[in-house]
């Protein structure tokens, strides 16, 4: 009976030895399990702290791209705004041009407050000449040319007379 009890004994020891070591290694891979679990984490969080950080800089970026937008928008209304301006600056130039080829001086307007040749208004900043020459109208600054100590004359009596010189 003893030598069962001692077998018994050696067996029962033996057990707990592999049991303590299948202990150990299951202790061991825990904590390598919890090591890649806490490296997990902590790039969970890195990830996640980029993804912030990304987030953030596109929505600037759209802030940025959004105000440049209004900008270009801005600027293309301004020079379609000043493009209209010069188009009518071209007719009327063409209009005052148009009148050039004339030989004869047109009527002087029966509203003193225009200008004779592209009936523009007088104001306070537009000048208003009396033409020296023929026609004796009252022209702006834009319809007449200087012709230094003899005062200003309307486009048209500067040609008669530069033909007449010629």
């Amino acid at each position: 009976l003893s030598q069962r009890l001692a077998s018994l004994a050696t067996t029962a020891r033996e057990e707990t030895w592999q049991s303590r070591q299948q202990l150990q290694a299951q202790q061991q891979e825990m904590a390598r399990l919890q090591e890649e679990l806490s490296r997990a984490r902590q790039d969970g969080e890195r990830w996640a702290s980029a993804l912030q950080r990304a987030q953030r800089e596109a929505l600037e970026r759209e802030a940025t791209r959004g105000a440049e937008q209004a900008r270009q928008q801005e600027l293309i209304r301004d020079m379609k705004e000043r493009l209209l301006e010069l188009l009518r600056e071209k007719d009327a130039l063409w209009q005052k041009t148009e009148g050039i080829d004339t030989p004869v001086p047109s009527p002087v307007p029966r509203d003193p407050g225009l200008c004779a040749r592209c009936h523009k208004d007088f104001r306070l900043l537009s000048r208003r000449y009396n033409c020296s020459r023929l026609c004796q109208g009252k022209v702006c600054h834009t319809c007449s040319m200087d012709m230094g100590k003899h005062g200003r004359c309307c486009l048209i009596c500067y040609q008669q007379r530069h033909a007449q010189a010629t």
